[in-house]
């Protein structure tokens, strides 16, 4: 599901998914949104009209699309500094988080969160690695303690797992059981450090010895996530307690604007699994070509009244 509680910004269905529309297409659409949008706000950093940082999650988009559909009003999303894909997909406001970044009042935030500190309905992110985490499982306890059914969903990533605070939460989540889901987005790369290079012992091992329930997949394919998605959610929601998602992809683009010094060949050779070629491929040329237009028309309707503000 998407969020439609984002305030006064109304999500255009070009972006979000039209009425009708099959599950498939809808998937497809979901993710091109995110990275036509992220490729837009890359070209106007490029432009000088954009300042600070971002960073994109080009390559990972399939991660928000199919972990969102199996949430639900009343959940609980808390994101880091690659927050735009799961920003979007749970709101679908590209209009508030353009006007965010550009630091305009009409941002979500008013304009000084900017691309990396959102706070949206439902939606919190931090820049700070880890720090989301026991915010996370903080509203985790609400909900437990107003015995309600629904969840709290902490992203994070595989450099977020060298960080105390966040093993001192996984601590505290266990033995009061919070209904906190913590999606592990493994892209192999701390900033420019490779997994090899700073993190011993594996990432699930983390998670099981606090005995927390652990999914893990290694997978680009939105269909794949999604029935992953679908299990670790119905699970924990299913106990009221805590779950372990556990992703291994990759980040197609740089850490933040053009910070790249990972291999060139290592990177080209990840572009054969792009979750948008992956998925499209399923969809009628036809079909998908017309989903391209529609959310290239939409977001660039969406600069255009971000420019004139």
């Amino acid at each position: 599901m998407m969020t439609t509680d984002v305030g006064a910004q109304p999500c255009d269905e070009r972006l979000t998914g039209l009425p009708g529309e099959a599950r498939d297409a809808r998937l497809y659409r979901r993710m091109r949104f995110i990275r036509r949008f992220e490729e837009t706000l890359l070209a106007l950093f490029e432009e000088g009209l954009l300042n600070g940082t971002t960073h994109a999650c080009i390559g990972q988009e399939a991660d928000s699309v199919a972990i969102v559909e199996h949430l639900r009003a009343g959940d609980h999303l808390f994101s880091n500094h690659r927050c735009h894909g799961h920003f979007l997909a749970w709101t679908g406001d590209a209009f508030g988080l353009l006007a965010e970044i550009m630091g305009k009042s009409e941002g979500v935030c008013g304009g000084i969160g900017g691309s990396q500190h959102l706070c949206a309905p439902g939606f919190k992110s931090n820049g700070v690695q880890g720090g989301i985490v026991p915010a996370a499982a903080g509203i985790a306890m609400a909900i437990q303690l107003r015995r309600g059914d629904a969840l709290s969903v902490a992203f994070v990533g595989d450099g977020t797992l060298g960080e105390g605070l966040v093993y001192e939460t996984l601590n505290l989540v266990s033995l009061w059981q919070l209904p906190l889901l913590v999606v592990v987005e493994d892209n192999r790369w701390s900033q420019s450090t490779p997994i090899a290079a700073n993190l011993a012992g594996g990432i699930a091992r983390r998670f099981t010895a606090f005995d927390l329930p652990v999914v893990e997949l290694a997978s680009t394919d939105v269909l794949e996530i999604d029935r992953a998605a679908r299990d670790a959610v119905h699970d924990c929601r299913a106990r009221g307690g805590p779950g372990v998602l556990i992703i291994h992809t990759y980040r197609l683009c740089h850490h933040s604007k053009n910070d790249d010094s990972r291999p060139a060949a290592e990177v080209a050779e990840r572009w054969a699994l792009d979750p948008l070629a992956i998925h499209g491929a399923r969809l009628d040329a036809g079909e998908r070509a017309a989903i391209d237009e529609d959310v290239d028309e939409a977001v660039g309707a969406v600069v255009a009244r971000a420019r004139a503000l």
